[in-house]
Order: structure tokens, then sequence, then C-alpha cells
């Protein structure tokens, strides 16, 4: 038996954010350990809504070197570019034939979308779930890390594979697709918006102040860090309902200081909030500097960067086109010659 397989990924569009980091690839870095991880660049799905065409491709692979940056080791993960590999779109053509349009439009995250965009809205932001479960299936995934937001897409991809292929064209002795399971993250995974302690962080909240970014300078995170909202009350503590924002400062000090919950319950528990965030500032700063030092030598050596890529895509695209041939015979397709 190999190593149970994960396949994560994230969007290019907008920079990656404390949520991004401690909520995914902080675990990511540890699953590939002692998982076989696939880790991708997810850029088509950056186009399910308008984009700017000059930034995409430079995006995807500030992006990448963040992946590594953060200790991706491109030795133990197959890190790539999802558009690289044609599979993605091929598989995904092959799930919609067999996709009920209502499972598409039951989608929680396409009807609050949907809203935003009123009439420019696109096929594309209708159809990226099973663009998303086609970047899952491709490589039979044994599992898929996912917060709250994402259980949703997760559980349609194994809908769409036992109930819409397998159940089709597989048999009794062979599924065509593997159903992944979720894997559900550890602490960190839900880091919340510094303007908001009920929100998400999120890269399109298009106040900038709600989030910090992992390139974000020294001063920029202090500065953010100061203006981040809060509450009249002395004294920190978590898992009080009425303090959102409190619960959510403090879990980042836990994190980023690497003091844990009880110490820092502990430690700020008569602190205001004039001696609390500078502490805060101070171990964000700390925590955030090896990984834009190694984005800076990453982004200088460009030609090792694209190398990184390319050997990703290449062993990306050994395992998505079996799948995809696979898939293809099932369904009855002519084989090519």
């Amino acid at each position: 038996m190999g190593l149970p397989r994960v396949l994560s990924g994230v969007q290019p569009t907008g920079a990656l954010h404390l949520g991004n980091w401690l909520g995914a690839i902080r675990n990511w870095v540890d699953l590939q350990k002692d998982h076989d991880t696939f880790f991708c660049v997810v850029d088509l799905h950056a186009i399910t809504v308008p984009h700017d065409p000059d930034r995409l491709a430079r995006d995807t692979l500030s992006t990448a070197a963040l992946y590594l940056a953060c200790g991706l080791d491109p030795e133990r993960s197959t890190v790539f570019v999802q558009s690289q590999v044609v599979a993605h779109s091929e598989l995904c053509w092959l799930l919609n034939c067999v996709t009920p349009l209502n499972w598409l439009e039951r989608m929680i995250q396409f009807k609050e979308k949907a809203v935003k965009q009123g009439d420019n809205v696109s096929v594309g932001l209708l159809d990226y779930p099973v663009l998303m479960a086609a970047d899952i299936l491709l490589y039979d995934a044994d599992l898929v890390p996912v917060g709250e937001d994402q259980k949703q897409h997760l559980e349609l991809a194994r809908d769409i594979a036992q109930q819409r292929i397998n159940a089709r064209f597989g048999n009794a002795e062979t599924s065509v697709l593997k159903v992944p399971k979720p894997l559900i993250l550890k602490e960190g995974a839900r880091v919340m918006s510094l303007t908001d302690g009920r929100s998400k962080m999120s890269k399109s909240d298009p106040n900038e102040g709600s989030r910090i970014t992992l390139l974000d300078p020294p001063e920029l995170i202090a500065k953010k860090i100061k203006r981040a909202k809060t509450d009249p009350e002395r004294g920190l503590e978590f898992d009080n309902a009425d303090r959102p924002e409190t619960d959510n400062l403090l879990g980042l000090y836990a994190i980023l200081s690497g003091k844990g919950r009880d110490a820092v319950a502990r430690e700020c528990s008569e602190m205001g909030w004039g001696q609390f965030k500078p502490l805060l500032a101070e171990a964000t700063i700390a925590a955030l500097e090896p990984i834009q030092e190694r984005y800076r030598l990453l982004m200088d050596d460009r030609a090792q960067l694209e190398m990184v890529l390319q050997q990703g895509r290449q062993r990306a695209s050994s395992v998505a086109d079996s799948t995809v041939r696979r898939t293809r015979e099932a369904m009855g397709f002519l084989g090519a010659s």
C-alpha cells in the first residue's frame, strides 16, 4: 500500500493571507511528511469572475513561489499549475454531461456570488464546482483538506463520482473514479477578518485592512493590527461568543507566537488592547519574515521556479491522463490509435 494521496489548491487571484497560510498551506506542509501530496495553483478557477489578463500569469507564479516559501518541498510534493494539465478541462466536460443542472443551482457559493455579479454572472461561475470535482477526481485522491465553506463542493464531487459515473459506467468489481473523503483541518483552519470577527478573512474583501497578506511589510502589518476591530473590555479570553474579535486575535497570537492557547490565555487574561496589539504585531512579523525571505530568493531565480512547476506538471499529467483515459473508456469513447 502506498501513502494516502491528498489534493488541494488555491486560486492565484489576490494575495495569499494569514487565513490561507494558517488554514491551509501550513497543514499541507505537515501532510507531505506522510502523504502523497498534490498541490496546484487553480488558475482556471480564477477566470470564473472578471479578471486582469496582465496579472494572471504573474499572480500564478507568485502563488506557486509562496507555496514553496511556506515549506512545500518539490521532492515530497507535486506542485503544479492547473491550466498546464489539460486533463482538468477534459474531465470537467465529461462530468458536465452527467451532472444535473439543479445540483449546481443549489450550491451556496454560486447563489451568493451570482447576486453580486447580477447580469454579468457567467456559466463558468455556475459550473466551477464541476471543475473542482474534476480537480479532485483526476488524481485518485484519498483525502481532500476542506474547511466549512468547501464541504458542499466536496460532497458534490463525491456524488458525481458515485452516482453519475461509477453507478452508470462502472461495475461491481471496478470503480471508474475513486471517491475521496474529507480531511478536516486542525487548529487555525478558520481565521477571521480583522475588521469583523464573525466573517472569514478573505482575499475578495474590498477592505485591505481586513487581512494581513503573507507579503505585507512589517510596518503595514503593525498598522493593520493597530487598526483591527476590538471591544472596550479589558482582559482577553477565548470562546466568548459576544467577543468574536477577541477570540480571533488571541487565537492568531497563540499560533503565530508558538505559545499555544493555554499559555496565551493566561498571559493575556488581564491585558489591555494597547499592550496586546504590539505583541501580536511582533509575533506576526517574526512568523512571516522567513517566508518573505524565501519568497524573494525564489522570485529572483525564476528559471528554478519554472523548472519545479514543469516537473510538477509532468508528474501531475501522468496521473491525470490515466484517469481521463479510464473515464473515456468507461463512457464508451473510441480510443486513440
